[in-house]
This record gives structure tokens, C-alpha cells and sequence, in this order.
């Protein structure tokens, strides 16, 4: 399976429509669930040699039926298996039945299922598929494996867990490995889902990828394969005006921190010049701190449009440390109406939470431009109503609120989620967990506005910026602070050589 197939992330419905074409079109259904079940039963024989047996938990449908392959081949392995049912086996139907009939040993009552010390659990209950709460049998079940500690390994999503949100079904099972199949699955990578897949392995089945390709509904697990060819490329004969001129709007004197790290991210992601916008009181705090990094001073609406006059500057970042209030929704505006490129962060973002529309207004009607990057208290100021519907899946709320306001959004957080007004969106899942510290995200403002400039349209900017800034994070290691994030942004060069797929913790 090639890079980009394995980026491609389904729906559980889209999966069930992937399995019914594979099949349709002459595939084995039997077949691939040999192939899922034995990938399965070759995880626990390689992770856990020294386990002194396995409990094989099946539920109803395809996913139970994963499972009494697994049980098989471990069986003939040489691994004592014990096999507990959900359901009356008597009412497996398919595939799955014909899997019960190759089982050769007793099929247990879940009822009955007691923990042994030294075992291992293969989880086949409910699979990606569910999307309900987990009572009776099949939650006291998951309780106990719970309360014993017992490693355990999932066929596709770990029980409890919603294969299209990622949330907890009530109770869920955490697996130390999760064998999944074809393709992620939105559960795999939204968060507390994704806490709770350990390492995910992603098994090729045998559907082909034109199968596969046909039912995506444009989500992908984010990597350079997506957006390798538009990163920007120095020319032997340009200049630095061709790599574009970043403006970064300061805030006050005892703020001014952000913009210069926003600042210093985008010179080191290329921008080809960088200027701090600052007002007249921070200016001395602001030049005592820059080199490379130009200074301009900007107090008002007239000094704005002054620097508008001046075309080189093709793009902004406005919000990072700058204060909520009416100034930053005109400098917002002026913006929007020059047509140039603009990153809302922060400050910026809250500046329009009560009144959202305005902000839509400025960038309506036009080609995108505007890249917006909610963490989730920000995300809930400006789409309350989306952020509160329960039954949206992050990655819903994201391209809804895009297609909103005709803007890129990035929504923020362990799975930071990027989606454009066109339908497209990927999660992005390569950022170490100590990167969520103060200054971090002004970073990430900075790099994305640096490929703003260099042309990089904005969702493969925003998408490629969120990349980049894992990887700054995972090169400085463990205690950084935002100040280490800008020296170890991976170049254009070291991106393309990077592996696009990260699973696991």
C-alpha cells in the first residue's frame, strides 16, 4: 500500500460501502476477513509470545467474525485460546457464520468471562461501527478486562470507541495495538479515541485502492504526500521580495513576545522578509529583540493603509499577543478589503466572538484567503452552535465552520483537525504531546503565514505548517519551550524525505 493510499481516512459508513464494492466486484468477503483475522492473531503472536493464553471476545456482525479467525490461528499456533460470545453464535449471519463453523473449540458465554492472570485479550465485540452507548453484557464485560490490566489488542477500533467521532460510547476498552484494515478511520486519530488505540497497525486486505479512492469523502491523514508539490522552492535567480513579505502585527509593550516568535518561526520557514507591525508604546521593547527581523511602526488605520500602498507586503499575522477590542477587527477589514492573505489567531479570533458574521462578511464571495487557528475555546466563540452539537464529529465541525466563513480553519488540539471551504480536510496527528506549551501556536501562526507569502495555497499552507510544526516539536524534544520551536522547522528538502504516516503514541 503506497504513502498516499494509507493516508486516505474512511468513515465507518464509507467502509461498509468499500467492503460491499470489494465484494461486488468478484473479492472474497471470506477471504478478507481471513486476512483481517490472521493479521490480528500475527500481533498478538509477535507482541506477546509469553502470554499464557488469549480471551478472544466476539460480538455481532463482521467484527466478531474477525475474531473467531484470530482464534483460530492462534489456536493453531499453539496458543490455548479461550472464545466468549456476545451473542448466540446461532445467529452469526455471512461471513461471520462461516468463520464460527472454522472454529474448532467451545464458544463461551460473555456472561462467563473471567480474566486469567498472563493473558492476553483480542477485542472483537464492536468494531468501528458502533455509534451508541455500550450497556448490559457487553459494558460489563469491557469493565472487567478494564479492571484486570490485561493487555489488550482490537481488531479495527478499540469497544467503546466511535469509529466516525471518536468518542466513548459510555465505557471503552484501551488497547496496547489496534489491527485495523484497508484504511484509518476517523476514531483512529480523534481524540480520546485516539488515546485509547495504542500503536495502530494498518493491514492491506487486499481492496484495491481504486476501490478505496472511490469512496473517500476527501479526508486524509495529514503528510508531505498531500502537499510536497506546493511547498516552495528558492530559485537560483530570485530575490527575497519573491519569497514573499510577512507582516506581523505586535501588541502592546508588555506583550510583545508572540509576534516575535510568530516572526521568527516564518524566517526560518522561509518567508523571504519579516516585519513586526508595532504600535509606537512597543516599539523599544520590540527593537531591542530583532535582527534579521524588520520593525514598522503602526498605530492606527492611516498608518495601515499607508503600508498596504506598499504591494510587496502579500500577506498577515493578527491576533498573537495583540489585545481584544474594535482595533483589530479594522485592521481586519482594511486587510480583508486589500486582498491580501491573513492569519486570525488568537486575540484576533476572540476580537470577533460576539459578533462572528462581520468577520465572514470581510471574506465572503471571494477566492479563500483567510486562515483561521481555533483552539477549542476560541473555536466555541466564533461557532458556538457547532461546537455545541454533540453529535459532530470534530472534523464535521471544522469543514462546517469553514464553508462558514470561507476561511481555512486549523481547530487546534492533540488532534488538530484542518479543513477548507471545499470539503477537504485532515487531521493531523504528529505533534508530541509536549508541544502544547505557552507560544507554540504563535509559531505555528508564523509558519503558516511564512507559506502564505512564499504562494502556497491556504489549506495546503495550513496544512503543511501543522506538520512542520510537530516535527519542530518532536526535533527539540521533551521540556521545549516556543523559543526552541523556530531553529528546528524542518526545511522543503527534509519534508519531501519524511514518512507521511505516524501511529501510535
Amino acid at each position: 500500500m503506497d504513502a498516499t493510499a494509507r493516508q486516505l481516512i474512511l468513515t465507518p459508513t464509507e467502509m461498509v460501502e468499500v467492503d460491499s464494492a470489494a465484494i461486488s466486484s468478484g473479492i472474497a468477503g471470506y477471504g478478507l476477513m481471513i486476512t483481517a483475522g490472521s493479521a490480528v492473531s500475527a500481533c498478538v503472536l509477535e507482541n506477546y509470545p509469553q502470554a499464557k493464553g488469549a480471551l478472544v471476545l466476539c460480538g455481532p456482525g463482521n467484527n466478531g467474525g474477525d475474531g473467531y479467525v484470530a482464534a483460530r490461528f492462534l489456536q493453531e499456533s499453539g496458543m490455548p485460546v479461550r472464545l466468549y460470545s456476545l451473542i448466540d453464535p446461532a445467529g452469526l449471519k455471512g461471513d461471520a457464520a462461516r468463520a464460527r463453523d472454522d472454529w474448532h473449540g467451545p464458544i463461551l458465554d460473555l456472561t462467563t468471562l473471567e480474566c486469567a492472570d498472563d493473558h492476553v485479550v483480542i477485542d472483537a465485540l464492536f468494531g468501528a461501527g458502533l455509534d451508541r452507548n455500550i450497556e448490559g453484557v457487553g459494558a460489563a464485560a469491557i469493565e472487567a478486562v478494564v479492571s484486570s490490566g490485561l493487555p489488550v489488542v482490537t481488531a479495527d477500533l478499540p469497544s467503546g470507541i466511535s469509529g466516525r467521532t471518536g468518542q466513548t460510547a459510555g465505557v471503552a476498552l484501551r488497547a496496547e495495538h489496534t489491527v485495523t484494515f484497508a484504511a484509518l478511520k476517523p476514531g483512529h486519530l480523534l481524540m480520546p479515541g485516539a488515546d485509547h488505540c495504542g500503536d495502530v497497525h494498518l493491514i492491506d486486505i487486499g481492496i484495491p485502492s481504486r476501490v478505496i479512492d472511490n469512496h473517500c469523502e476527501r479526508l486524509w491523514l495529514n503528510g508531505p504526500s498531500l502537499w510536497a508539490p506546493e511547498l516552495p522552492a528558492p530559485s537560483p535567480s530570485g530575490h527575497k521580495y519573491k519569497r514573499g513579505h510577512l507582516g506581523i502585527f505586535s501588541g502592546p509593550f508588555s506583550q510583545t513576545g508572540a509576534a516575535r516568535l510568530a516572526a521568527q518561526s516564518a524566517l526560518h520557514a522561509g518567508a523571504g522578509l519579516v516585519t513586526v507591525l508595532s504600535p509606537s508604546s512597543a516599539v523599544a521593547a520590540n527593537a531591542g529583540h530583532l535582527t534579521a527581523i524588520m520593525l514598522r511602526k503602526i498605530d492606527d488605520l492611516t498608518a495601515l493603509d499607508e503600508l498596504l500602498a506598499d504591494k510587496r507586503y502579500t500577506g498577515f499575522v493578527l491576533g498573537p499577543g495583540y489585545g481584544v477590542g474594535d482595533k483589530v477587527r479594522r485592521f481586519a477589514e482594511r486587510i480583508a478589503v486589500s486582498g491580501r492573505a491573513l492569519v486570525l489567531d488568537a486575540d484576533g479570533i476572540s476580537a470577533f466572538g460576539e459578533q462572528p458574521q462581520e468577520l465572514f462578511a470581510h471574506f465572503a464571495g471571494s477566492k479563500p484567503r483567510l486562515v483561521l487557528t481555533p483552539h477549542d475555546g476560541e473555536f466555541s466563540r466564533l461557532f458556538p452552535d457547532l461546537h455545541d452539537d454533540t453529535q459532530l464529529s470534530k472534523v464535521d465541525r471544522a469543514r462546517m465552520a469553514a464553508e462558514r466563513s470561507n476561511a481555512v480553519v486549523l481547530y487546534k488540539g492533540a488532534d488538530t483537525v484542518i479543513a477548507s471551504p471545499d470539503g477537504r480536510a485532515v487531521i493531523n496527528n504528529n505533534a508530541p504531546p509536549w508541544l502544547a506549551t505557552a507560544g507554540s501556536g504563535d509559531c505555528l501562526a508564523g509558519i503558516i503565514g511564512a507559506l502564505l507569502v512564499q504562494g502556497m495555497p491556504p489549506f495546503e499552507a495550513a496544512a503543511a505548517a501543522a506538520y512542520m510544526h510537530g516535527t519542530a516539536g518532536r526535533r527539540a524534544g521533551e521540556g521545549l519551550t516556543a523559543d526552541d520551536l523556530p531553529e528546528n522547522i524542518p526545511t522543503p528538502g527534509e519534508l519531501t524525505g519524511l514518512h507521511s504516516v505516524h501511529t501510535g503514541n
